[in-house]
């Protein structure tokens, strides 16, 4: 199991990297509002009041400031989280830096900086990913480790960019960074050689597709990048290919091609069809939309702000207090509530709110916060922890019944009770083992087989009951799509997917 423990450590490393990296720029805004912080620490007893709730809703009726006036607009736009992925050097950062460049995240003379410090390492075409990669060792190798993370805003909407690893050593990564998002930007190299080596059998646009439908990226946009580049010179051919040769595959994953996948052909490097469509002297063939446009277009999944409160935790760090980080999955947060941290079931009290880098009183499903608590420390929170509602609270358990669908069994390898894996379910990762095939489905009829069985083959579908090493919180699949979806990977490999049936 060295290698399992591996990949854990890597996941562990890259929590503390994530940790030192996310902390420097979060300080900013609470820094700013120290002052009000130094208000709210002497008296939390008054904020559990819940009478002193009421007449607070009614000053905010009357007098809205100018905080609540700019909290009211954002929320009122609609917010998508997007991950990047897609294979190693497809063009991932860069992309990810181009978009923060156009929607005026970035402005000119920081980029003059980074183009300058990428042409004194020899890497002049590497400048724009610079603002996505933004720790040292990402930039001198030109890979992605950490998942990166900005926002940028159109006219409708608010985007949290999640730029994810494409690299296979550290694919446990880009599962953290996909568990959070609601829509996939697949990034493809159209250059000659490099869309091959991404699609053939472990090439990491595959595993990435796969990972992506499994933790729950409903649609996804297909950009064929590096249309520019002089093998390709915006060949419709090429486009024609890559499209033909990625749509059945993305069909096996379980996408429907025509309802939930845009194809689209940008150049990431110098901003080609992505916030004003294609010139038709430069691409006489593209009649669709650019990248923004095609953003936009994209239907929010549906959410539910009255449902019980589940944000699964993937970091934590101390300021002022102990900070949490992740995705609101269901429900609502308000500033002054108390929620329970499970599986040790700490109970909290929501001391601060932060949407990017504001702070709010009150945030929905689907929102990226930052969450100051009081009642709890930072060393007994771990990522993969679940800050649920009190009355209505996330189960824990160590063991669950879950179908599963075999991918690509290791060489040699056979799954049967006994066989070991590593676990991620949204920010979990924990080594399993399966206890017991309990039935096999017919793929046919999809029906379970009477017949007992002992193990199965890859292709195999099959209910099995799986138990963990510790506590974990989990969801049926049927209540909580989000929060009941995992993989099973072994020596670095997706070996399996599933949904858990129950608990």
């Amino acid at each position: 199991m060295d290698i399992e423990e591996d990949i854990r450590s890597l996941q562990l490393d890259s929590a503390e990297e994530t940790n030192g990296s996310v902390t420097p720029e979060d300080v900013k805004p609470e820094e700013v509002d120290k002052s009000e912080h130094m208000d709210e620490d002497p008296k939390p007893e008054v904020q559990a009041e819940p009478i002193d709730v009421e007449p607070k809703a009614k000053e905010k009726e009357i007098p809205p400031t100018q905080d609540e006036d700019d909290e009211a607009e954002m929320m009122k736009k609609r917010h998508l989280n997007v991950v990047f992925i897609g294979h190693v050097d497809a063009g991932k950062s860069t992309t990810g830096g181009q978009i923060l460049f156009l929607s005026g995240q970035v402005d000119e003379r920081t980029i003059q900086k980074y183009e300058k410090e990428a042409k004194d390492k020899s890497r002049e075409s590497w400048y724009m990913a610079y603002i996505m990669d933004t720790n040292e060792e990402e930039r001198v190798k030109g890979k992605t480790v950490e998942v990166g993370r900005a926002h940028f805003e159109t006219e409708t909407t608010r985007f949290t960019i999640l730029d994810a690893p494409g690299h296979k050593s550290y694919v446990p990564n880009m599962i953290s960074g996909a568990s959070q998002a609601d829509i996939g930007v697949l990034v493809i190299s159209a250059r000659k050689g490099e869309f091959e080596t991404g699609y053939e059998r472990g090439g990491q646009t595959r595993e990435h597709v796969q990972l992506a439908k499994t933790l729950g990226v409903a649609k996804l946009l297909v950009v064929v990048n590096k249309m520019d580049e002089p093998t390709v010179e915006w060949s419709k051919e090429r486009y024609d290919e890559i499209e033909s040769k990625m749509t059945p595959f993305l069909r096996q994953s379980g996408y429907n091609v025509k309802k939930d996948v845009i194809f689209l052909p940008i150049s990431g490097l110098v901003g080609t069809n992505m916030k004003t469509r294609v010139d038709k002297k430069i691409c006489p063939w593209w009649n669709g939309p650019c990248l923004f446009e095609a953003l936009d277009a994209v239907e929010v999944p549906e959410r539910d702000p009255k449902g019980p409160f589940r944000m699964p935790i993937i970091d934590k760090f101390k300021d002022m207090g102990t900070v949490v980080m992740g995705k609101v999955e269901s429900g609502t947060v308000r500033e002054g509530d108390s929620l329970l941290v499970m599986p040790n079931k700490a109970q909290v009290k929501v001391v601060a709110i932060f949407i990017d880098e504001d702070k709010v009183k009150r945030a929905g499903p689907g929102e990226n916060l930052r969450i100051r608590l009081s009642g709890v420390e930072e060393d007994d929170i771990s990522s993969g922890f679940v800050l649920s509602s009190v009355a209505n609270s996330i189960p824990a358990v160590t063991e669950f019944v879950a179908q599963l669908a075999i991918l690509e069994l290791l060489d040699n390898a056979i799954f049967t009770a006994g066989y070991k894996a590593v676990l991620h379910i949204h920010s979990v990762v924990e080594e399993c083992e399966i206890i017991e095939l309990l039935h096999q489905i017919d793929p046919k009829t999809r029906k379970p087989m009477k017949k007992k069985v002992l193990f199965v083959k890859n292709g195999a579908n099959v209910v099995c009951r799986i138990q963990v090493n510790s506590m974990i919180c989990i969801e049926k699949f049927s209540d909580f799509p989000q929060l009941g979806r995992f993989t099973l990977r072994s020596e670095g490999k997706t070996v399996a997917v599933g949904k858990v049936t129950a608990l």
